[in-house]
C-alpha cells in the first residue's frame, strides 16, 4: 500500500485557534446560533412527560411556530426517533427522552417544595420526604429527616412501593384507571409486614377513599412501628406527578398529634401545589 493511500485514510485533526478556524467566544455566540436546532429543541420543550401528547397545532400554538415549518421539524425529529407519531396524529416523547425530560422535571418540583418541606420537618421535627412519578415507579428525590435519636429515615433514590407507603398511595390513587392497574402490575403487591394490602380489589378501594379525603396513610404497612402521611403535590395541569409525607414512630403517635399531623401534611401539599402552578405557568407565559 502507498505512502499516499495511508495518508488518505488517516483522519483529519480539526481545524483549531491556531489554524484557519477560531473557536468563537460566549460574547459573539448569539451569530452562530442554529434557528432550526433551536425550533426543534423548543418543540421538545412542550412534552412535559411521557404521557403528554399534543397536535401539531397545539404545539404551533405554543411556540409561535408556523405549522408548515414545524411540521418539517416534527418530522425531522420523528425520523430520528426522537419523538412518536400516535394514532390519531399527535407526538408524544420517545422512550429515550423521557427519563432525561422526567428527572429535569423532577429536579425543577424538588427546588420549589424544598422549602414547604422543610417547614414541616422543623415544625414536628419528624422526617420529611417528596416522592416522583417515574413512569412506572416512585423514587424519593427529598428528604429531611427529624433531629431526634429514634426516626423514621429515608434514602434518595429509592423506589417506594405503590400500594403500602403514604406517598406511592398518595401520588398513585390520584391517576388514571389504567395507569394504576400498570404500576401494580410493574411493581407488585409484595406483602411488607402483616398489615400490608395485597388484595387488587381492597387497594382500588382505599384509592378513591384517598382521593376523596385527599390524604393517605401508611399505618405499619410498609415498615413494623411506623405511621406515615402523605398528601399528593398537583402540577399546573392539576396533575398528581408527586408527593409529601411526614413519618413519625408509632409510640410518639397520639391522636391529637395524628389530626395535627394530618393537616399539616394536607396544607403544606396544597402550598407547594399553589406554589408549583404559579412558578410554572410564568415559565410559560
Amino acid at each position: 500500500m502507498s505512502t499516499r493511500s495511508l495518508g488518505s485514510r488517516r483522519r483529519r485533526k480539526p481545524k483549531t485557534q491556531a489554524g484557519r478556524y477560531k473557536v468563537p467566544d460566549r460574547s459573539s455566540a448569539i451569530d452562530y446560533y442554529s434557528m432550526a436546532i433551536g425550533r426543534a429543541l423548543d418543540a421538545l420543550d412542550c412534552f412535559e412527560d411521557g404521557e403528554t401528547t399534543l397536535s401539531l397545532v397545539e404545539i404551533s400554538k405554543l411556540r409561535g411556530i408556523p405549522e408548515s415549518s414545524l411540521f418539517r421539524i416534527l418530522l425531522t425529529l420523528e425520523t430520528h426517533g426522537y419523538i412518536i407519531r400516535t394514532a390519531d396524529g399527535s407526538y408524544r416523547l420517545a422512550p429515550k427522552l423521557v427519563f432525561g425530560k422526567l428527572y429535569d422535571r423532577a429536579q425543577k418540583l424538588r427546588d420549589i417544595v424544598r422549602p414547604f418541606l422543610k417547614q414541616l420537618n422543623t415544625e414536628f421535627n419528624e422526617t420529611a420526604t417528596m416522592g416522583f412519578l417515574f413512569q412506572d415507579r416512585i423514587e424519593v428525590i427529598d428528604t429531611l429527616e427529624a433531629i431526634q435519636e429514634i426516626r423514621r429515615t429515608n434514602t434518595l433514590g429509592r423506589v417506594i412501593p405503590p400500594h403500602c407507603s403514604s406517598i406511592g398511595k398518595a401520588i398513585v390513587a390520584f391517576q388514571e384507571r389504567s395507569v394504576i392497574d400498570r404500576i401494580l402490575r410493574v411493581n407488585g403487591l409484595s406483602q411488607r409486614t402483616e398489615k400490608t394490602i395485597t388484595d387488587h380489589l381492597q387497594l382500588l378501594n382505599e384509592y378513591e377513599m384517598i382521593c376523596g379525603n385527599g390524604y393517605s396513610v401508611d399505618r405499619e404497612e410498609s415498615v413494623p412501628g411506623g405511621v406515615c402521611f402523605g398528601a399528593p403535590l398537583h402540577d399546573e395541569r392539576r396533575h398528581v406527578v408527586a408527593a409529601i409525607s411526614i413519618s413519625v414512630p408509632i409510640f410518639r403517635l397520639t391522636s391529637e398529634r395524628e389530626a395535627e399531623l394530618v393537616r399539616a401534611v394536607i396544607d403544606t401539599a396544597r402550598k407547594a401545589s399553589e406554589a408549583i402552578a404559579a412558578i410554572q405557568a410564568q415559565r410559560k407565559s
